[in-house]
């Protein structure tokens, strides 16, 4: 069967994958949008690979903090989708992470072309639009997100099918009357790629954090994190008597936040951009605890996958979450650190970090009990084999 993965993001479960559907005998597509700045995946194909990794949105670098011209920029990549599906000709195609303008464009066109596709549900947009208005956004976009609800509900309908990356999203498939079509399948991050190294690695060598204790975020920042909580629990830690440094992998307008706060309150501060892929589990490695970032209004409808990363990658983890969210009951069932996400949590989350700092055995045991969680829930077989399934049910 001819199969396109679209992942806007370009992440590297999701790529994964496609690397094992195509290693199953199918014809796959993978692809994603070249103008999302975060972390990659692995998207080049291997000399015994038959996949094919292509990009919609070349030469557009999305306007993150500009609302009216990310709309006719999510707009215009509907309409680049819809070319690139067209181009592809597939028997089914799975979507992930899609922006909802562009993916009503998609949804329309495959109604008229009668080309079925399968939803990968990763977040509810239009709940997380709603929670930020008249916090970080303005009260208005109680509007647009009453508009982006109907949007986001109507392309549900028009699905073949819908993955869902956790329970609590099958209330809000049940309000739109989609329930029965949804899977939920939990994310998972690549274990064989995503590995545990030394903490003293040629990574950490080159940016002088071999002898440094570092408490390290790597991944997108947006609305819904509050960065400047990065700053906080660090400045705490230090106050506790634990040298420590912040390290931030980031791009984006993020970054300046961060470098301000850390220059107010003396927070020694190392801002990296996004590192190569196959960097990763050195960098990752780097960290002496490894940070998630999730702001309430998020609540249960989006799951950090960096969280997944980090188990892979066998690190203490702290969590600054809600409580509901799924990630934080991983992070919590390996013994790591879960906080709100909160001024008012911080100095529990900073004595939290600073008693682990000052404990290397307590830090070794607790990453090789997210390691090995890792290993149980991330078995890629299970997860494709669900995959297949639904795919190909929904394939014509």
């Amino acid at each position: 069967m001819r199969m396109l993965v679209h992942d806007f993001s370009g992440h590297p479960f999701q790529v994964q994958l496609s690397r094992e559907l195509s290693r199953r005998g199918h014809d796959v597509v993978h692809s994603s949008c070249a103008g999302y700045v975060s972390g990659k995946g692995h998207l080049v194909a291997g000399p015994d690979e038959s996949l094919t990794f292509e990009t919609v949105g070349d030469g557009v670098v999305l306007a993150k903090d500009q609302f009216l011209k990310r709309l006719l920029q999510e707009v215009r990549l509907g309409f680049e989708l819809v070319r690139h599906v067209r181009r592809v000709r597939p028997d089914v195609a799975l979507m992930s992470n899609v922006q909802i303008p562009t993916l009503t464009i998609f949804a329309l066109a495959m109604m008229v072309t009668r080309t079925p596709w399968v939803l990968w549900h990763q977040d509810v947009y239009s709940v997380a639009m709603r929670s930020f208005a008249g916090a970080k956004l303005s009260r208005s976009f109680r509007y647009v997100a009453g508009g982006v609800a109907v949007a986001e509900r109507w392309c549900s309908r028009r699905s073949s099918a819908v993955v869902a990356i956790a329970d609590s999203f099958v209330e809000v498939h049940r309000q739109w009357g989609t329930a029965d079509k949804v899977t939920v399948i939990p994310n998972w991050a690549p274990l064989d790629e995503i590995v545990p190294r030394e903490r003293k690695n040629d990574w950490s060598v080159e940016h002088r954090l071999d002898d440094t204790l570092t408490l390290l975020y790597s991944g997108t920042l947006g609305l819904k994190h509050d960065p400047a909580l990065l700053v906080s629990v660090a400045r705490r830690v230090r106050e506790a008597g634990r040298d420590v440094r912040l390290v931030v992998v980031n791009e984006g307008p993020a970054v300046e936040v961060i470098r301000a706060e850390a220059a107010r309150h003396d927070v020694p501060v190392t801002l990296l951009p996004f590192q190569p892929y196959e960097r990763l589990p050195e960098v990752l490695a780097s960290g002496d605890v490894l940070v998630v970032l999730l702001d309430q209004q998020a609540g249960a409808f989006s799951v950090p996958s960096k969280t997944l990363s980090y188990l892979c990658a066998g690190r203490p983890i702290l969590g600054l979450m809600p409580a509901e969210n799924l990630a934080a009951d991983l992070v919590a069932g390996v013994g790591g650190g879960v906080f709100a996400p909160a001024e008012t949590a911080m100095d529990d989350a900073a004595t939290w970090v600073a008693e682990l700092l000052g404990d290397p055995e307590r830090r070794e045991r607790i990453g090789a009990d997210a390691r090995a969680l890792a290993e149980r829930e991330f078995a890629l077989s299970d997860c494709a084999d669900r995959f297949e399934r639904i795919l190909t049910a929904s394939g014509r």
